[in-house]
């Protein structure tokens, strides 16, 4: 039966990151109702994030009531163990690496970021600027920042600023530069051209794993910075139509006992 009370969703909020914090306004947005956060074993959902991994821990036995839902999630790594898959319900994965590494044969996948325009429409004027957005934990790094000061063309994006305000700042780009995963994704929403750099010390099956999902040959490997440019050359997005058919996934798959009254 459809609830109206808010639904316990959970998502990573260790430290501040916005491709984790966009997880309550995009659930708010497809469910109707207020989100609030839960811990991995009272929550009615997962979506985005690469926390199959949670999901695995925390369900090695099936839980008294309703199921936990999961949607639009993916793996960090391979998994030993698939038997938590019988105590609760996939909606949709992330990619088909994840699909592939828990033995789901699923055709349609998308990960959740790729909502975020629904969830926030972009207010502004968009610009000539080239966005920089590395992942959380590149943020000082020094060579970062030096290249970022290196050209007034380069704009910082702050990972770990506000949720909404850092999606602002991606959609008002003319192109970004990304080692932050859901700065990608975000600027695939916005149809802002983008590009993938390295993201040093960070496992690269994630991004496999959304590119694949959205059908991007573009990212066999990450842009070095000292090899982005100041001028991209290309703002046209060529794999838009995948794009398409995982928000058309996203939207199809979302579990209807969630959605409000």
């Amino acid at each position: 039966m459809a609830d109206t009370a808010p639904l316990r969703l959970h998502w990573w909020k260790a430290v501040p990151n916005f491709g984790d914090a966009i997880n309550p306004l995009i659930v708010s947005h497809m469910s109707g109702r207020a989100v609030k956060h839960a811990g991995p074993k009272r929550a009615e959902l997962f979506a985005i994030g690469s926390l199959l991994q949670v999901v695995r821990r925390a369900f090695v036995e099936p839980r008294e009531g309703a199921r936990l839902s999961v949607w639009g999630t993916g793996l960090l790594h391979a998994v030993n163990s698939r038997g938590f898959l019988d105590h609760i319900d996939i909606a949709l994965v992330r990619g088909p690496i994840t699909a592939a590494l828990l033995g789901l044969e699923h055709t349609q996948f998308g990960d959740a970021g790729l909502l975020i325009d629904q969830a926030l429409p972009f207010d502004g004027t968009r610009t000539d600027r080239i966005g920089i957005v590395p992942h959380h934990t590149l943020v000082d790094d020094p060579e970062l920042l030096a290249f970022v000061a290196s050209d007034p063309a380069y704009a910082l994006i702050d990972p770990q600023g506000d949720a909404a305000s850092v999606c602002q700042q991606i959609a008002g780009c003319a192109h970004v530069f990304a080692s932050s995963l859901h700065g990608l994704i975000v600027a695939d929403a916005y149809g802002v051209a983008n590009t993938w750099i390295t993201p040093k010390g960070q496992s690269r099956l994630k991004y496999h794993d959304y590119a694949a999902s959205v059908g991007r040959s573009d990212m066999a490997a990450p842009m070095g910075l000292p090899d982005v440019p100041k001028a991209p050359k290309s703002s046209a997005i060529t794999y838009a139509d995948g794009i398409a058919r995982c928000r058309a996934a996203l939207c199809a798959s979302f579990p209807s006992h969630l959605r409000a009254a």
